[in-house]
């Protein structure tokens, strides 16, 4: 049993805790709102994100984020990604110096162009061997019924890696461990901006076809970048990668697909954001990844054309006119 602090209590922070509590971990969850924390605590269910799925009693949540902290062996990064930086300024000085920090952030921070694992390290100063990653095919609210699931673990330090899967590993979730921390990363961010721009396909009314030529030409997408700042290709065609991605493009409980399909039906960023009480990351990222991808001279037309129509630059139909009409040329993965 080890002593983890989740930092988070959104829908996928309260899953992976409910994972991690079945694990036979000692859970305390961090919530911004202290009535929310309240509830979890009496009631032990999350009624705001997660409702009608009760959770085990060894999970207590605080608004305070020293106690939550206190004494913890894993520490769960569970907050929107843009929000990592401001709130690990604050925590830091919290986090104890042997404990592992673990990202379950899919997103790539606007201005500086870094993963979440960069944040973590320059925020922190924690070496590469106390930053692990988890990634996969993990929507929260099948995760927390308990359906069967497989996830991947990545930390450049594979016993590290190999110490967060045993203490996630349940009768229903499977994490497989692996030491490409980049890739991992890379392609969660990456498949919420395609997922973004399926769920665009979708509410425009196109079928199968369409949205199996995003997935694939998405896929290849986040594999090229992926290659050229040093992951290892191979990442992409697994559940950090294929895995995930198939799960945000298929799914309705996916945020980004969801997103995306009501921007095809016509309504805007804004009125979309204003009805959305979770965040859609890929909104977010697709402007830092476009601009990651310039950096390193890898062409994305599918993330630009989605940061295009975030930004109001290009209309849904606009959006799929321009991928179609392309140069045609010989297909490469």
């Amino acid at each position: 049993m080890a002593k983890t602090a989740v930092m988070g209590a959104g829908s996928w922070g309260t899953a992976f805790a409910l994972v991690l509590a079945d694990a036979g971990n000692d859970v305390c969850m961090w919530g911004r709102r202290e009535e929310l924390c309240e509830t979890i605590n009496s009631k032990h269910e999350n009624t705001d994100y997660l409702p009608g799925i009760a959770l085990p009693e060894t999970i207590t949540a605080t608004h305070n984020p020293a106690k939550a902290l206190e004494g913890a062996e894993i520490v769960v990064l569970a907050v929107p990604s843009q929000q990592l930086r401001s709130n690990l300024e604050s925590w830091s000085k919290h986090i104890p110096a042997d404990a592992v920090m673990v990202s379950l952030m899919k997103g790539v921070e606007l201005g500086t162009h870094k993963r979440m694992s960069e944040v973590i390290a320059e925020i922190t100063g924690a070496g590469p061997e106390r930053i692990a990653v988890v990634s996969g095919p993990n929507l929260a609210k099948e995760i927390a019924n308990r359906e069967p699931a497989a996830s991947v673990v990545a930390c450049t330090d594979q016993a590290v890696a190999e110490r967060i899967q045993k203490a996630c590993h349940t009768a229903a979730f499977r994490p497989y461990s692996m030491t490409d921390v980049i890739g991992c990363e890379l392609a969660g961010t990456a498949k919420n901006i395609i997922g973004l721009a399926v769920g665009v396909c979708v509410g425009l009314g196109y079928g199968d076809n369409t949205k199996a030529s995003v997935i694939t030409r998405g896929l290849a997408e986040a594999a090229r970048l992926g290659a050229a700042i040093g992951a290892d290709p191979v990442t992409f065609m697994g559940l950090a990668g294929m895995g995930d991605l198939v799960a945000t493009c298929s799914s309705p409980l996916s945020r980004n697909r969801t997103f995306g399909e009501k921007l095809g039906e016509g309504m805007s960023v804004e009125e979309v954001t204003a009805q959305t009480r979770q965040v859609a990351e890929g909104v977010k990222s697709c402007q830092s990844v476009s601009e990651l991808a310039a950096m390193y001279g890898v062409e994305m037309p599918i993330v630009e054309h989605v940061a295009a129509l975030i930004a109001g630059k290009m209309t849904p139909n606009e959006l799929v006119s321009a991928l179609i009409s392309r140069q045609a040329k010989p297909e490469k993965v």
